[in-house]
C-alpha cells in the first residue's frame, strides 16, 4: 500500500455528501429509508437524510476493520440487529462511507434481499477492489483515505475486547 492518502476535510465532507444526495435526487430514487452502517456511515447518513428529506433513519452495526489496512476475517453484524419488519416492502438506502472490499456493504445488502422493495448504495468513497459497484459515489481512489471523523486517535482507549458491548 502506497503512504499517499485521500483526506477527506469536513468541508469537503459537506460538498461530498451534498453532491451525493443530488445523484440519487437526479436518478429519481425516493428511499423510504436510509441504513446507516456504523461507524463511518452514520455521518453520511444524517446528511443524505436531511439533503433528501427522509427523517426514517436506522442502523447496522458492522465490525470489520481493526486498523489501516487491517481486517477480521469477515464482516460480523453486530446487535441490536436492524428488525427486517421496519424495513419490509420500503426502498432502502444503504450509506457508508466507503466501499474497499465491499464486505460490509454486501452484508447489509444481502440482509435487506427479500424484505424490502428495493435496496440500493451510497458511499462517498468506491474502490477499485470493491466487489459490490454502490449506484452513487461521489469519488472513486485507490488510497488510504483519511476521514475527519476517525484520522485523530480516540480521546479515551476501551479496553481490548470492547466489540459487541
Amino acid at each position: 500500500m502506497s503512504d499517499a492518502r485521500e483526506v477527506l476535510s469536513w468541508e469537503r465532507f459537506g460538498t461530498a455528501s451534498r453532491e451525493l444526495a443530488e445523484m440519487v435526487a437526479a436518478d429519481g430514487y425516493e428511499p423510504d429509508i436510509i441504513l446507516s452502517i456504523a461507524r463511518g456511515g452514520l455521518f453520511v447518513a444524517g446528511a443524505l437524510g436531511y439533503a433528501l428529506d427522509v427523517k426514517n433513519l436506522h442502523l447496522a452495526n458492522v465490525e470489520f476493520y481493526t486498523g489501516v489496512n487491517e481486517r477480521l476475517p469477515v464482516p460480523i453484524l453486530l446487535p441490536p440487529v436492524p428488525n427486517v419488519v421496519d424495513l419490509s416492502g420500503s426502498n432502502v438506502l444503504v450509506a457508508d462511507d466507503v466501499a474497499d472490499t465491499g464486505a460490509t456493504l454486501k452484508l447489509v445488502r444481502d440482509f435487506c434481499a427479500g424484505h424490502v422493495a428495493d435496496v440500493r448504495c451510497a458511499v462517498v468513497y468506491e474502490k477499485p477492489q470493491s466487489t459490490v459497484s454502490c449506484e452513487y459515489v461521489w469519488k472513486r481512489t485507490e488510497r488510504w483515505i483519511n476521514f475527519p471523523w476517525s484520522t485523530q486517535p480516540p480521546v479515551v482507549r476501551r479496553a481490548a475486547g470492547a466489540v459487541g458491548q
